[in-house]
């Protein structure tokens, strides 16, 4: 189903809420883990109201809301979110005063604003939105699924959904999933784009996109389709798929301009993306997305924003490859723990 992206709010490693000063300046990794550059949230939410919420709270109000401005939409029909860590920071409070008050006493505020939905009924409570609600927790697949439920709610009739993307890292998160040897060691500050390590550089970001099932003036981007790729069997699998993708969205190989790619650095990880480079990707351009946000599950949305961006604006910043323009087509691979492959096809309005 083709969905016409309205317009979108991003909150990353990088200054995605202004698109003059992304395009000017390129933030750049400090150690081994991307901290999202916060906005001043009072441009967004209630001063009051901000005190009373966590991090990653704001940070989903503060992008949708920029979203929907964006678009001069007051009131979405539809409000989907897609997260796998959910509020880390208030379920780390939450279990923090259960072990010092020995499972008694305590209070019930920590856990309900640790669970998963809590970014989407904030939102809909401070627009008053009453309409459909609901909040995808599906791993590395978590965004893309939220896009699903959302293009759904476009093919019954709905107009004008608001879907999202929402993940943090905390130090305790970061610190427990190095211990699996999904973050390089503390030690180590390799760049995504340099010499293959162990491990990836870990990232956080909340992101927001307005769909339209209807060719509106003024759309950004048109979202051509969608796929996901579960625990490929082989590497020529993937490949496979990709054709498959690409033939199913009636666009050829060659009119793909660029080439969004989930490598992250790590050399287990990128084998998919250096054999795609050799095969189905060869002579085109590719930009490692995650040299610029860092890996978490829902990486993707920062993909899909980046892309809007780069297609609607027909330029890139001096310090991204060079891209030929006229850009018509992108194509986004991304992949999680190399088991949760997605696809995203963007075209220009």
């Amino acid at each position: 189903m083709q969905v016409y992206i309205r317009s979108t709010g991003n909150i990353s490693p990088q200054h995605s809420l202004e698109k003059d000063l992304f395009f000017a300046h390129r933030e750049m990794q400090d150690g081994n883990r991307w901290h999202a550059v916060e906005p001043e949230y009072s441009r967004y939410v209630d001063s009051k109201m901000i005190r009373r919420m966590s991090r990653i709270v704001r940070m989903g109000v503060a992008a949708s809301k920029a979203c929907l401005d964006e678009a001069e939409v007051r009131m979405p029909s539809g409000i989907v979110t897609g997260t796998a860590y959910g509020c880390l920071e208030d379920t780390g409070i939450f279990l923090r005063r259960m072990i010092d008050n020995q499972e008694e006493l305590l209070t019930p505020t920590a856990f309900i604003q640790s669970t998963h939905n809590t970014v989407g009924a904030q939102i809909a409570l401070l627009l008053k939105c009453h309409g459909y609600n609901n909040t995808i927790v599906h791993r590395g697949f978590s965004f893309e699924n939220a896009l699903m439920d959302a293009m759904l709610l476009l093919r019954e009739g709905m107009d004008n959904v608001l879907a999202g993307a929402i993940d943090e890292i905390t130090e305790d998160s970061h610190a427990i999933l190095s211990r699996f040897g999904l973050y390089i060691p503390a030690n180590d500050n390799p760049e995504i784009t340099a010499k293959k390590h162990k491990g990836s550089v870990a990232g956080e970001g909340a992101s927001f996109f307005l769909l339209s099932s209807q060719e509106i003036h003024g759309a950004r981007a048109i979202l051509r389709g969608t796929s996901t790729i579960y625990k490929p069997e082989s590497l020529a699998g993937v490949e496979s798929r990709i054709h498959a993708f690409l033939k199913e969205s009636s666009v050829l190989s060659d009119g793909i301009g660029l080439v969004l790619s989930g490598a992250n650095g790590d050399g287990d990880h990128d084998e998919i993306d250096d054999y795609l480079s050799a095969t189905a990707f060869r002579n085109k351009t590719i930009i490692p997305f995650k040299q610029l946000c860092g890996e978490y599950p829902t990486a993707s949305g920062f993909a899909l924003w980046l892309a809007v961006l780069l297609i609607s604006e027909q330029k890139t910043p001096d310090w991204l490859p060079n891209v030929s323009f006229p850009l018509r087509n992108i194509l986004i691979h991304n992949h999680y723990d190399n088991s949760h492959h997605a696809l995203y096809l963007i075209s220009a309005c």
